[in-house]
């Protein structure tokens, strides 16, 4: 169990002072060259992130989420002439009727109704004639109505392959706290370098900072790796506005932890090594696929919410960027290596002016309780 005292949790309890100059806006020049907070001991040690094999042994295993993030931020006009930005959130599965639909937040000064169309990626409004693409153009995407869980995203049908459809017509989905337009630095550096399935609207960030040189590295060392797949949702920004956070509902997201990955796993614990996530997504990737107890292979959503108390079942070492305050993330590692811990190293982080969230440093954790 956490060593933390049982009691009721409040966001507050994860907030912190951030100086806005600590928000990183663009990554480090090399991947591996960003600060690694080593923060497994009673002190923080600062390092740099290409130090990060020296702090694994011969038979540890890194599990690394293989997302691929797209292209999901779509600027079109409605028929009626009005400006419309979409996020795309989830690309689903063909299916009869629907052959390529997705589900999307769209931001509008007055919602489409359902029928109407959408004119993405091209200079004009939708033509009303239905979904089609238009050379040069963009494309139209009719609004089937809403979706979600709660009804906050809206049910698209594209013309053809969204996934294709994005790529060509969309752009690099930045999280809000990051200010300039995305570039062509974006296209590259928001994208891990071993990403391989598409679906993520959010980068694994704590991914980013591996490089193929790092990788060898470990490969030298004897550091085993294996992939999960969590496809990172806009609801990862989210924040927590109850004042308990046992109140707070966790958005969800499609995740899968394959059968080679529970072997590897299995094998690593078989012979003494640790399991080292890289990243949240990856936590909540196995922890998800370990709620009955032991890890199975698992392919669904997941809407766990890890918060200090939790026990947890597969993970040991963490390595993580730094997380937006008061969100359910400082609160995911808050329950991993101890809430006072984790606060004293933020503290050293803002006074080392470390740099904060998705283009930002990183930090290795230790399991703690």
């Amino acid at each position: 169990m956490s060593q933390d005292t049982p009691r009721a949790w409040a966001p507050a309890d994860f907030d912190f002072e951030l100086p806005p100059e600590l928000i990183a806006q663009h990554p480090a020049a090399e991947r591996s060259a960003s600060r690694l907070l080593d923060g497994t001991g009673t002190a923080p040690v600062d390092r740099v992130f290409r130090e990060l094999p020296a702090q694994l042994a011969a038979g540890d295993l890194l599990v690394f989420n293989d997302t691929r993030v797209i292209k999901a931020r779509l600027r079109g006009r409605k028929d009626s002439g009005g400006a419309v930005e979409a996020l795309v959130e989830r690309v689903l599965p063909a299916a009869p009727g629907a052959p390529h639909a997705v589900w999307a937040h769209l931001r509008a000064s007055k919602s489409p109704r359902p029928g109407s169309v959408v004119r993405f990626g091209g200079p004009g409004a939708a033509t009303g004639a239905g979904p089609q693409a238009v050379p040069g153009q963009g494309f139209d995407a009719e609004v089937l109505g809403r979706a979600g869980p709660d009804g906050a995203l809206f049910h698209l049908r594209f013309p053809g392959d969204p996934f294709a459809l994005l790529e060509a017509h969309g752009h690099v989905p930045l999280p809000p706290y990051i200010t300039h337009a995305d570039d062509a630095e974006d296209e590259r550096r928001y994208q891990t370098v071993f990403a391989a399935r598409p679906g993520a609207v959010a980068a694994p960030t704590a991914a980013l900072h591996f490089d193929a040189a790092v990788l060898a590295a470990l490969a030298a060392r004897g550091v085993q790796t294996a992939r999960v797949t969590l496809h990172v949702g806009a609801g990862t920004f989210q924040p927590v506005r109850v004042e308990r956070i046992a109140e707070h509902r966790m958005h969800s997201e499609w995740f899968e932890v394959g059968a080679d990955t529970v072997a590897a796993v299995e094998a690593t614990r078989a012979r003494g090594g640790r399991v080292v996530a890289v990243g949240t997504t990856t936590v909540r990737s196995l922890e998800s696929a370990a709620r009955g107890g032991s890890l199975v292979p698992t392919t669904g959503d997941t809407d766990i919410f890890i918060t200090p108390g939790y026990e947890f079942r597969v993970v040991d070492l963490l390595v993580t960027n730094f997380h937006l305050p008061r969100s359910t993330l400082m609160m995911l590692i808050s329950a991993f290596a101890g809430h006072a811990h984790v606060m004293a190293l933020y503290r050293h982080a803002v006074a080392q002016r470390y740099r904060f969230f998705s283009y930002g440093d990183s930090m290795l954790l230790a399991r703690r309780g």
